[in-house]
């Protein structure tokens, strides 16, 4: 099993909103196999399921030797409660030659909120072939969100105004605004705000936290439905997840997401982040609860 020392910060070069993701992400061992997560001061109704995804799979890199995270396929099953800590139960499910798989439970007051099935894998060559990157104006075009907001005359309140470890930049019209596409399609460059170290669970951690950040939106984008109006009730139902290539977190990614269907109060929506050089480094696909109020 890894060692597990605390996650490694670079001094000076990662902001405090960065800090504290990677703090979140800094499980406590209690017992072996036994992990337990904290929670953000945040005030929220339930516990953001990209955190609990990030989490849980720590928690199974934590006790893998070798090979690096390939997949995840996990379930949503209950609202977490925000106010207390998450235990992630590991089962070692696999140990293979080239291939570990782990399933992680995280729970909350003795019950199951959400389970996780992942598989590492160790590097081996064969056949090479990818859809290409879109064609997209680069990250350093885009104004930070905040800047963005502020530009266009619209409320940056507090919570724009604050720094968060996940520096979003829409590509075309912001999805909430006035001339938002309404298509089920949306382009993000995503990065960490701030310089990570060289572990590569580290850095697919932070990846599977960002990715439940904005994959939900593209099932919305076409309807008269948003967060801030109440006239639905929207959660994440599974998340699952590819990676096809060493990929660091804070590096610029193209995360370019659309949603194929909605139907039957779900939603599908699939994910793909390229590197600036083009490369598929991570898929994904989740489907969504959509109910109308």
């Amino acid at each position: 099993m890894r060692d597990t020392p605390p996650l490694p910060r670079t001094s000076g070069l990662m902001t405090s909103a960065l800090d504290f993701l990677v703090t979140l992400l800094d499980l406590e061992t209690i017992e072996v196999n036994i992990f337990r997560g904290i929670q953000p001061n945040e005030e929220r109704q339930r516990v953001f399921g990209g955190q609990v995804a990030a989490q849980a799979l720590m928690a199974a890199g934590r006790t893998v030797d070798r090979g690096r995270v390939h997949s995840l396929h996990s379930y949503f099953l209950r609202s977490g409660d925000p106010k207390v800590p998450i235990l992630y139960e590991v089962d070692r499910i696999r140990d293979g030659k080239s291939f570990t798989t782990r399933r992680v439970v995280a729970v909350q007051h003795g019950r199951a909120i959400y389970n996780m099935q992942a598989s590492f894998h160790v590097d081996e060559d064969s056949l090479e072939h990818q859809f290409p990157m879109p064609e997209v104006p680069g990250p350093e075009t885009i104004l930070p969100m905040y800047e963005r907001i502020v530009a266009a005359g619209g409320d940056a309140d507090e919570w724009w105004g604050r720094r968060h470890p996940i520096d979003q930049r829409f590509v075309g019209e912001l999805p909430w605004g006035p001339k938002a596409n309404k298509e089920p399609r949306q382009r993000i460059w995503i990065r960490a705000d701030g310089t990570l170290g060289d572990d590569p669970l580290l850095h697919a951690c932070v990846i599977t936290y960002a990715s439940d950040m904005s994959l939900f939106d593209c099932i919305l984008a076409p309807h008269d439905v948003h967060w801030d109006n109440g006239n639905f009730m929207g959660a994440s139902l599974d998340h699952c997840m590819w990676f096809h290539r060493d990929v660091r977190a804070d590096d610029w990614l193209l995360y370019d997401t659309d949603s194929p269907i909605a139907h039957g109060a779900r939603g599908l929506a699939r994910g793909f982040m390229f590197d600036q050089s083009g490369r598929l480094c991570v898929s994904m696909v989740q489907e969504g609860l959509v109910r109308l109020i």
